[in-house]
Formats: C-alpha cells, structure tokens, sequence
C-alpha cells in the first residue's frame, strides 16, 4: 500500500490513524528506556546485596566507597550510615532507611504513567476513528447504488483504526506488566538491603559512663562487669 493510499485511509478515520504510530512511538520510548534503567538497577542492587552480606558490621568507609560506585536508589540506601554515624539504635536506623526507601520509590516507575495512558487511550481512539469511518461508510453506501463491494471495503477500512489501537494496546500492555514486575522486585531489594544494613547494626548505648555494645556483646560486658 503506498503512502497515498495510507494517507488517504487515515484521513478517512478522522485523522485518528494519523495518532496511531505517535502511541506506539510514545509506548516503545517509555518500555525500552525504563527496561534498560531498571535493568542496570537491579544489576547494582544484586551487587549491592552481595557486598554487604560479606560485612560482619556497618563500615562507613567501605559504605561509602561502594556507594560511590552506585547509582540510586541504592546509593541513598548505603548514604545513611555514613551520614548517621551516631546512630546506634536498630530501630531508628530502620525508620531512616525506611524514608529513604520511600523517597526512591517514585523515580523506578518514572514516565510509566505514559505507557499506561497509552494502554487506555489508543483502543479508545481506534474505535472513534471506526466509528468516524462508518460514517463515511454509511455516506458512501447510500451513493453507491448497492454496489456492496465498495461499501463492504470501506467498512473494512474503517475497522482498521479499531485494529490498530488494539495492537497498541497489547503491546503496551505486555510492556506495562513487565515493568510493573522489575518495580516490585526493585523494591524487594531495597527492603532486603534495609533489613541487612539494621542486622550489621553494631548498636552502641552508654552504659556507666563508658559506651557499651549491644545484642551479644552487651551481655558479654555485663558478665565481665560482675
């Protein structure tokens, strides 16, 4: 079909057809773009995970070189014990791991929004631009003198745009839940690193005047106390 022919099949839909491949262009964008940055995310995160399993407590000098060679959201994750290096309660290490968590939360599913627009807009336009090319259709058959087979072929034409935003729709869709998915494992990973960022805690309390540690240690220098 030449690009006359596809030109004038669009303007037949109402110019609908003309939207088309803006919706897939705006829907392969958004799902290759956020694949390849949630990809290297979730690298980072397994490396990330691996170094820290390897820490029997919280460096803030080997946190911070491994989160220099981070990127986010797991950087900002590694940054607290550096920059709360008083911190010694587990539960308020916990509660500022949590914020930071909630802060980086939003930025794994930037520009989602647009693939899921994508999803709900384009089958809705495919079928405006049908029913706008039934118009023409019912326009045509009652000129056509009952030649059905032009009236039939522009009824054919007009169900394209419908097909058209379907095909959109599937794929973006697909896309969609992929990346839904990769979020919620992003996500399971920061929780992870939280959670083994409090366990290496290495808490410290005054006891007596002197500083004392927590968990095992604690009971160990309580023992020596006596």
């Amino acid at each position: 079909m030449s690009l006359q022919a596809l030109a004038a099949l669009a303007a037949r839909s109402g110019g609908i057809l003309f939207i088309m491949p803006v919706l897939l262009l705006i829907a392969l964008t958004v799902a290759i773009e956020r694949l390849l940055v949630l990809g290297r995310i979730r690298r980072e995160g397994a490396h990330v995970a691996s170094q820290v399993a390897q820490l029997g407590h919280l460096d803030p000098v080997t946190l911070g070189g491994l989160a220099q060679m981070t990127g986010a959201p797991f950087k900002a994750m590694l940054e607290v014990p550096v920059r709360f290096p008083r911190v010694s309660d587990s539960s308020r290490l916990s509660e500022l791991l949590e914020e930071t968590v909630m802060r980086q939360v939003p930025t794994l599913d930037r520009s989602m929004w647009l693939l899921d627009t994508v999803v709900t807009l384009a089958p809705l336009l495919g079928l405006l631009g049908t029913i706008i090319g039934m118009f023409h259709a019912f326009q045509f058959m009652g000129n056509a003198a009952g030649n059905t087979g032009q009236i039939t072929g522009s009824v054919g034409e007009a169900l394209i745009a419908t097909a058209s935003g379907l095909v959109i729709a599937v794929i973006g869709l697909v896309a969609f839940n992929g990346l839904q998915n990769q979020v919620r494992y992003l996500v399971h990973q920061m929780e992870t690193l939280r959670t083994m960022l409090v366990n290496r805690l290495e808490g410290m309390e005054h006891h007596g005047g002197q500083r004392a540690p927590q968990g095992a240690a604690a009971a160990i220098y309580a023992a020596q106390e006596r």
